[in-house]
């Protein structure tokens, strides 16, 4: 029997968890009998815009307190005066008003540099303290921040780039094996041979400026890669450090003009048209969705995290914004997932948080268990909290993380980028069962039902659609009406509904069950990967007539890639081959795991399809599951 702690939630909490939970006008508790559900009015929304309440509400009343540590950059690395930098020599670590202090000098740096409101920028880089200073820069100044995962092929960046019409382009060299500048400069020679400032690139037609942040140890390596393409222009040229000039009025100019409903916030998504869609996120989206988060947690100003996701992922950016909107700071272990980097973390900065999926926690578990069978105690009793999502978690894992890394008030969140993004979670005060088995009840001020295939609200334990409504909900697709409209409706009421395509059970008290992905998603550890693309990018191939992908279950990942091939009469194909096609043309997180050729190993000739053509990928994963138990199709 696993023992939980029975530790005191804050009040704010304890009325919210309470109020959570149905309550007849006798004190006694209401079950629900249809799957309907509308989160508590308390505390109200936050109207103001995100840096208004950050310089208000943190800045001036936790100035002081440290606010955000790097533990891979060096002190100083954005240039400009000299830093406290915490009392630290070794790495980054900023209070408050340091953080403060280079959000302004980025923010005037941006209007130098003829960033306006409304303007995109985009961001391609790993966990790094520029990514975090340009969240706030630009949310100060209405510029929209377009958040791009760096595991893009070239032509997926371009594609995205221009679907948000992107101006201003903020890059690393290099990330793993990933090379930004010159991949950019060798493909565009008219972006290369460019002006700083003056980009006139034909295959990237809004962009003007391309900025680049130093992630190399070596100094004289970055400039001799920066000085070979003459339009990008070094970050810490472009930080204004002096406040005495005409950039400080027009920021504060500007910050007056701002609304709590513009969009501050693009992330990409996909659907089964596997073209990118953009997700238009507001100040009121992703603000009151941190500090919802957060409360979930029990945050506070003595509470550290340690944020492992990447930032282009809609999991972070509430990570962040739930830890900073609550004056907890923020560690980034390392650039990239490091296991070894994260547990230093964890033990040196005595966090108290930890965020990650599943695919996350075990690596770390598995580092842990590294150093102690080498003798090592890691101390991680300051642990307490965190969230796990992304992907399903198992029973198993949970205990484990509350045996091995105290994480007694782990809780697990759903969500999707749509809707800012979390709509469900746990609480520490839930039932460990309900910690495990469910995503938890509605955040406040969100309505949430499961609908059957009629529309009507299903009862309660019985599967359907869930759509959710509240202040959460985006924006729309970035100019992209048509897509909108196809998951946002709203009822005979007026309220817009955001249908998820997610399947749903929900129980008699209000907790919510995630039990399958109606739009046929392929969550590998906790990333999102869309099978239409896979089919496509598999498709190209000469040799393949058809193929199919779905979602193989994974002990590490909790997903991976299969794919079902057709090949061409004759064609002589590997399993190995299809995995190089896809790897070749797409993030080579998508390439498949398992590959199986129709007419082999007692399978039949053709894919199954309704008789309208449509692919039954139920049947595919019967089939999937039946052959991976003997081992067959492993990659």
């Amino acid at each position: 029997m696993v023992r939980i702690p029975r530790t005191p939630l804050k009040s704010a909490l304890n009325s919210y968890t309470f109020s959570r939970t149905p309550i007849a006008s006798t004190g006694t508790r209401r079950s629900l009998t249809l799957s309907a559900v509308e989160g508590p009015a308390t505390p109200p929304l936050e109207t103001r815009p995100l840096y208004q309440f950050f310089k208000e509400d943190i800045i001036d009343k936790h100035g002081s307190r440290p606010a955000f540590i790097c533990r891979e950059e060096r002190p100083r690395s954005h240039g400009g005066p000299v830093s406290r930098n915490l009392g630290v020599q070794t790495h980054l670590a900023w209070d408050f008003d340091e953080f403060d202090r280079h959000i302004g000098a980025a923010a005037r740096g941006l209007l130098a540099m003829a960033v306006k409101k409304g303007d995109r920028v985009a961001v391609i880089m790993g966990n790094h303290s520029v990514y975090a200073t340009l969240q706030w820069a630009c949310a100060s100044i209405g510029a929209i921040l377009v958040t791009i995962n760096p595991a893009y092929r070239l032509h997926e960046l371009v594609t995205n780039l221009n679907t948000a019409g992107v101006n201003h382009l903020f890059i690393v060299p290099r990330l793993r094996k990933s090379q930004y500048l010159n991949g950019l400069a060798g493909q565009f020679p008219d972006l290369k041979n460019s002006r700083p400032g003056d980009i006139q690139e034909p295959a990237i037609p809004t962009l003007r400026n391309l900025v680049v942040a130093n992630n190399f140890p070596d100094e004289q390596a970055f400039a001799k890669e920066l000085d070979n393409v003459k339009s990008a222009v070094d970050w810490r040229e472009i930080m204004m450090w002096r406040e005495d000039g005409r950039e400080r009025k027009e920021v504060e100019e500007i910050g007056k003009t701002l609304h709590t409903d513009e969009v501050i916030n693009l992330q990409f998504t996909s659907g089964t048209t596997g073209a990118p869609k953009a997700v238009s996120l507001t100040h009121m989206n992703v603000l009151n969705n941190g500090l919802s988060i957060g409360r979930c947690m029990n945050l506070g100003p003595t509470d550290v995290l340690c944020n492992v996701p990447p930032l282009f992922h809609c999991f972070d950016k509430s990570g962040n914004l739930a830890a900073w909107s609550h004056a907890s700071c923020i560690v980034y272990p390392s650039e990239t997932f490091c296991a070894p980097s994260i547990v230093d973390a964890v033990v040196n900065e005595k966090c108290t948080a930890l965020h990650g999926v599943p695919t996350h926690f075990i690596g770390v578990l598995a580092e842990l268990e590294k150093r102690i069978a080498a003798g090592e105690r890691p101390d991680t009793r300051n642990l307490r909290t965190g969230i796990a999502a992304g992907s399903p978690i198992p029973i198993d894992l949970m205990r484990e993380l509350i045996d091995k890394l105290n994480l007694t008030e782990l809780t697990i969140a759903y969500g999707m980028t749509e809707t800012s993004p979390v709509s469900f979670q746990t609480v520490a005060a839930d039932p460990i069962n309900k910690r495990v088995e469910t995503v938890g009840k509605v955040q406040p001020h969100v309505k949430a039902k499961v609908v059957d295939k009629e529309g009507n609200v299903a009862p309660v334990n019985t599967p359907g659609e869930l759509h959710i409504a509240g202040y959460l909900v985006h924006k729309g697709y970035w100019n992209d009406q048509e897509q909108t409209d196809k998951v946002m409706k709203r009822d005979a009421e007026g309220t817009l509904w955001m249908h998820t395509g997610d399947e749903a059970i929900m129980d008699d008290e209000g907790y919510l069950k995630i039990v399958g992905r109606i739009k046929d998603i392929i969550i590998r550890g906790g990333e999102n990967l869309f099978p239409v693309q896979i089919e496509n990018a598999t498709t190209a191939h000469p040799l393949i007539r058809e193929a199919a992908a779905i979602a193989v279950p994974d002990t590490k990942y909790g997903e991976v890639v299969g794919v079902w091939v057709a090949p061409h009469p004759g064609a002589q194909l590997s399993r190995e081959d299809v995995r190089r096609q896809v790897a070749g043309s797409m993030n080579p997180q998508n390439a498949p795991s398992w590959v199986w050729f129709l007419g082999e190993d007692g399978t039949p000739e053709e894919l199954p399809k309704t008789a309208s053509g449509k692919v039954q990928k139920h049947i595919l994963r019967a089939w999937s599951k039946e052959l991976a138990v003997k081992g067959i199709g492993k990659v």
